[in-house]
C-alpha cells in the first residue's frame, strides 16, 4: 500500500513524481514500457512555446505560460539543457496578416511578456534564410527550445533521489475501488493499493480513465512525422520558426535543437493505432514540402534521420486535468497534447497541490532539490576532460565518435536511478547513436557495455525493451 501511484512514467508523470516527493509521502510510478520517455515525450518538437496560441481561460493557456516560466529555472536546478532562442510565427505570402495580431491579443491576455509584430525588414535581419514571400512575423522572445529526453530524465531521477519507486515492464490493466475507498491496479506484474491515483498514461489515458470512471473520454491519436538534419546545418535557422497555426496545429515548424541539430515537424494524420510510430514517404514529402513554405533552399541532403511521434488529442480539445468528481481520490492529467512538453511541471506542481488539499502531507526537510547530469566530454573543455580522465579512465575511451560518448558516461547512465537498460535509454541519456552514423558504429560496444552492467547474455540485451532483441543467436562457433 503507497499513498500515491501514478500511471505513467513520461514528461508529465515524471513531474508529477518529483513534485509529490516534496512530502513525506510513498509514491509508485507505474510504466508499462521499460524506461522513462517511452511514450509521446520520446518523439517531439522540444519546444518550450511561449504562450500565445492557446486560448485564453482554458488549460492549456494556464499551464503553457506558467510551465514556459518554470522551466529555465529547472534547468539550473535539474541538470537538463535549455535555451531561449525565441519562436517567430510566419505569415506568408497567402497569409491573413490579421491573424498575427489575433495571436498577439491573445498572448498578451493569457500573460505572455514581450510580444512583437515585426515588418519584413527586421524579420529578415533576424532570419536571412527565410523565404522571399514571408511578409510579416509574430515575434514571441519567451519562446525556448530544451531537450524532452534529458527533461523527462532529469525529473525522474530528481524524483528517485527523493524517494519515489519506479516500476517498469509494468502495463495496467483495471483500476478498481475499493470499499474502503483505496484503489487497486491490476497489472501484468500483480496488485498494487494506494490511496490516490494519478492518470498520466498518455495516448493511453482515456483508455485508463474509462476503466473506471463513468463519465468517458476519448483521444485521438495524432502522428507527427520529423526530419533531423545534421549539425553542419544547426544554425541555419536561429529561432523556432512557427507558421500561422491552423485547426489541425501549429503546423510544421523549422528550430535548431538544443543539440545543434536543425529540425523539421511535425506532420498531423489521425491514426487508429497508438503504437504507429513508423514513417511514410508520402508524410515526410508533406513535411518537407511545408517547411519549404518558410525556410528557403531547405539543406534536405543533410537529414541524417526521420522519426514519428504521437500525440493524444481529447475531443474536448483541451487537458484533463483535476480530480474526477465521481470517483474521488482518481486524478487525471490526460489529452496533454502540445504545449504538453511546455506544461509538465505546472501541472505536475498543481496536481501535487490538489493531493496536499486532499490529504496534508508534512514537508520533507531532507528533499533534494538539485539533480546533476552525467558530465559530457563533448561538452567539457580541455581542462574538464582532464580532470574527468583522471577521476575515471573510462572517459578516455570514446565509444560513439559522432557525438563524442564516451564508456565512462554510458556507464553511469546505466549506473543511476532510473536507469538506462536498452539501447534507446543509452541513446537519451548520453547521445550515443544520435549522431550521424546513427548507432551504425557505436551499437556493438554499447550493447557490450548494456550486457556488462546488467549481468544479462548479450543476447537479452533490447533496443527498446519487449522483443526487441539485437542479437538472435550465435551463427559462428570457435574450434
Amino acid at each position: 500500500m503507497v499513498d500515491v501511484i501514478i500511471i505513467g512514467a513520461g514528461v508529465t508523470g515524471s513531474a508529477v513524481a518529483r513534485e509529490l516527493s516534496k512530502k513525506k509521502r510513498d509514491v509508485l510510478v507505474l510504466e508499462k514500457n521499460s524506461d522513462v520517455c517511452e511514450g509521446t515525450t520520446k518523439a517531439n518538437s522540444g519546444i518550450a512555446h511561449g504562450g500565445y496560441d492557446a486560448m485564453p481561460g482554458t488549460l492549456k493557456a494556464r499551464f503553457n505560460v506558467r510551465g514556459s516560466l518554470m522551466l529555465e529555472d529547472l534547468s539550473k536546478k535539474l541538470d537538463f539543457p535549455y535555451k531561449r532562442n525565441g519562436s517567430l510565427v510566419l505569415c506568408g505570402e497567402n497569409g491573413d496578416e490579421n491573424m498575427l495580431r489575433v495571436l498577439y491579443d491573445r498572448g498578451v491576455t493569457n500573460g505572455v511578456k514581450g510580444l512583437q509584430i515585426l515588418d519584413r525588414d527586421r524579420l529578415f535581419e533576424m532570419e536571412p534564410n527565410l523565404k522571399e514571400s514571408v511578409k510579416a512575423a509574430l515575434y514571441v522572445p519567451t519562446g525556448a527550445i530544451v531537450c524532452p529526453f534529458l527533461l523527462n530524465i532529469a525529473l525522474a531521477e530528481n524524483a528517485a533521489q527523493n524517494g519515489v519507486e519506479f516500476k517498469f515492464d509494468t502495463e495496467v490493466k483495471n483500476v478498481i475501488k475499493e470499499a474502503d475507498g483505496t484503489f487497486r491496479i491490476e497489472t501484468s506484474e500483480g496488485d498494487f493499493r494506494s490511496g490516490y491515483v494519478v492518470n498520466a498514461a498518455g495516448v493511453y489515458a482515456d483508455r485508463i480513465h474509462n476503466l473506471i470512471c463513468p463519465d468517458r473520454i476519448s483521444i485521438k491519436v495524432i502522428k507527427g512525422e520529423y526530419c533531423l538534419f545534421d549539425k553542419t546545418v544547426g544554425n541555419y535557422v536561429r529561432h523556432t520558426l512557427f507558421s500561422l497555426p491552423t485547426p489541425r496545429g501549429k503546423g510544421v515548424l523549422v528550430t535548431p535543437t538544443v543539440h545543434n541539430n536543425l529540425l523539421a515537424g511535425p506532420t498531423a494524420d489521425a491514426v487508429e493505432d497508438r503504437e504507429a510510430v513508423n514513417t511514410t514517404a508520402e508524410g515526410l514529402a508533406e513535411l518537407l514540402e511545408k517547411a519549404g513554405l518558410n525556410v528557403k533552399n531547405l539543406p534536405v541532403r543533410k537529414i541524417i534521420t526521420s522519426f514519428a511521434g504521437l500525440r493524444a488529442h481529447e475531443e474536448g480539445g483541451d487537458f484533463v486535468i483535476g480530480e474526477n468528481r465521481t470517483v474521488k481520490g482518481f486524478i487525471d492529467a490526460a489529452g496533454i497534447e502540445s504545449p504538453g512538453l511546455t506544461a509538465a511541471c505546472a501541472i505536475g506542481e498543481h496536481i501535487a497541490g490538489l493531493i496536499d488539499e486532499l490529504a496534508p502531507a508534512e514537508d520533507r526537510k531532507d528533499f533534494i532539490e538539485e539533480r546533476k547530469g552525467i558530465p559530457s566530454m563533448a561538452l567539457a573543455d580541455d581542462a574538464e576532460r582532464e580532470r574527468l580522465i583522471k577521476e575515471d579512465p573510462a572517459y578516455s575511451n570514446m565509444i560513439c565518435r559522432c557525438e563524442m560518448v564516451s564508456e565512462a558516461e554510458i556507464r553511469q547512465a546505466i549506473r543511476r536511478s532510473p536507469g538506462a537498460r536498452t539501447l534507446d535509454g543509452i541513446k537519451r541519456r548520453v547521445r550515443a547513436g544520435m549522431g550521424r552514423c546513427q548507432a551504425g558504429f557505436c551499437s556493438p560496444k554499447v550493447l557490450e557495455i548494456l550486457s556488462e552492467e546488467l549481468k544479462v547474455s548479450s543476447q537479452e540485451v533490447t533496443k527498446a525493451g519487449g522483443a526487441s532483441r539485437i542479437l538472435e543467436g550465435i551463427n559462428k562457433y570457435e574450434a
